[in-house]
């Protein structure tokens, strides 16, 4: 009846290591979701993630060669392959802003508060950069600043990290062109950092491109903790079946 009692958070942090497994059920099935928002799986995800400040989310895609059919672009857009990483920010924006619901003048509505701190932006970002270096030096910011206000701090803050790191190429992108340019051209992409909600939905989708969630690993850095899981639900319709694919 709890998603993350206080004794597991005590034993993650007593762990060197965390492996954390598949978490929730079929997002279409009701049964796992007519319960109070504080009591589903993802209540627990959200809180151990603040609970051992993992403020970076690592979502790598490769494409392995052997597993090229399994990716739907075309072979000409597909190339040798690619690989890239999204750095999601994971511990602030949307999902850990005030949020409530209430009725004005007799219409019910829902507000999220989006808030980032220069602090938040500048310790993922260092992170992203850090990575970069290991690989191909290319970082693309993802934002929304032609818009967000919380955007533009991000490039702000993105820009004033890249002079720390000459040796890296650092490139600005809207998110709807990031989605676009990921069908289109993803090979482009080396490493990417971007804010939580556009994390969480952009690294799907790089999981879709090399063939879906269940091949796809993930990682949750933080400055004294890390924590490792599959980024995938538990499937419990596929249980007994076969069918897991186990890479």
């Amino acid at each position: 009846g709890v998603p993350l009692t206080d004794e597991a958070l005590k034993t993650a942090k007593k762990s060197d290591a965390v492996l954390l497994g598949a978490v929730g059920g079929n997002v279409g099935n009701s049964k796992w979701y007519d319960v109070a928002p504080n009591l589903r799986p993802e209540a627990g995800l959200l809180a151990i993630r603040k609970g051992l400040n993992l403020f970076a989310n690592l979502r790598p895609a490769y494409l392995y060669n052997e597993l090229a059919d399994a990716c739907p672009l075309k072979k000409e857009i597909i190339g040798d392959g690619f690989d890239m990483v999204i750095v999601r920010e994971l511990t602030g924006g949307l999902y850990f802003g005030e949020r409530h619901t209430e009725t004005v003048d007799g219409v019910e509505q829902a507000t999220d508060t989006l808030v980032y701190s220069e602090k938040e932006i500048r310790r993922v970002a260092i992170k992203a950069f850090e990575i970069a270096m290991k690989g191909k030096k290319k970082v693309t910011s993802v934002d929304k600043a032609n818009v967000v206000d919380s955007s533009r701090l991000w490039r702000k803050v993105v820009a004033e990290v890249a002079k720390d790191y000459p040796e890296v190429t650092l490139e600005n992108m809207l998110v709807d062109n990031c989605a676009m340019q990921l069908v289109m051209n993803p090979n482009q992409f080396d490493v990417m950092v971007m804010q939580n909600l556009y994390g969480d939905i952009l690294s799907d989708l790089c999981s879709g491109l090399i063939g879906g969630l269940g091949l796809v690993p993930s990682s949750n850095i933080g400055s004294d903790y890390a924590m490792f899981e599959a980024v995938h639900g538990s499937a419990p319709d596929i249980a007994g079946k076969h069918l897991a694919n186990p890479t």
